[in-house]
């Protein structure tokens, strides 16, 4: 399924709703909204690493018939698509801690927005120059380490 452009999407629930939310649910014996917005943040941010490695690999991927979410719509809109998919992460977290889903703690995930913010940079200005985005995903990697270390801390706060 990944050949056909699935691979973020199943990487989103593998390790985000389906992964986070069973885990949850193991240790308390119940559900809840902020561990919900927790997986769906968990698994954006999983799934922002994969699509970012796709860039530095369009050739390969035309080449081999994988159809990448950044082969279907190009580097520069997946590019353009970037900044959207990093605010959704920020907007979950604000709006979870307006609702008291998330405690208000929780805020320290801003800190991660200049990583973001790097990385959505990057991207744009070198969409189209492979060579360049070879080690750039270890952004995304330093990105999903940021905003899950500050996520944790702030929840066993």
């Amino acid at each position: 399924m990944g050949y056909q452009g699935w691979g973020e999407v199943l990487c989103f629930f593998a390790f985000g709703p389906l992964g986070v939310s069973p885990a949850y649910y193991s240790q308390t014996k119940s559900w809840s909204v902020g561990s919900i917005a927790a997986a769906i943040i968990v698994g954006i941010i999983t799934s922002l690493i994969l699509f970012c490695s796709h860039f530095n690999q369009v050739n390969d991927d035309l080449a081999a018939g994988k159809r990448s979410p950044v082969v279907r719509l190009g580097t520069k809109r997946a590019a353009q698509l970037l900044p959207w998919v990093c605010s959704v992460i920020y907007a979950i977290t604000i709006i979870a801690i307006m609702l008291h889903f998330f405690p208000t703690w929780t805020a320290i995930v801003l800190i991660s927005l200049p990583i973001a913010w790097r990385l959505c940079s990057f991207i744009r200005e070198n969409h189209d120059r492979a060579e360049l985005l070879l080690n750039y995903r270890f952004i995304a990697v330093a990105l999903h380490f940021v905003v899950g270390s500050c996520l944790s801390i702030s929840l066993i706060l």
